[in-house]
């Protein structure tokens, strides 16, 4: 990411997690989606992350807790392709 890029990003979560909306956030790598979660972590965001080592059944759980708000940031990789309909969700970011 650009080095303003993740700062950016952070101040847009703020605003949105303000009004209760969720945004999901797709990286290249899983690294990169477990950086950047500790990143946001760090900077007392409400964030989880999906990425292949995480099983079926804890991906389900991930996304209904998203969905319920228990935590405001989605960060993974592909989630574009993971065909998901959540009208909480105000903003999605690529980076």
């Amino acid at each position: 990411p650009v080095a303003t890029q993740v700062d950016d990003l952070l101040s847009e979560i703020r605003i949105r997690a303000a009004k209760e909306e969720r945004v999901l956030v797709t990286t290249l790598t899983k690294r990169m989606a477990e950086d950047l979660t500790e990143y946001l972590h760090e900077h007392d965001v409400r964030v989880r992350y999906l990425h292949s080592d995480i099983d079926t059944v804890e991906r389900v759980e991930i996304i209904r807790d998203l969905r319920l708000g228990e935590f405001d940031v989605l960060v993974g990789i592909n989630l574009l392709r993971e065909g998901l309909d959540m009208p909480e969700v105000s903003l999605v970011a690529i980076l």
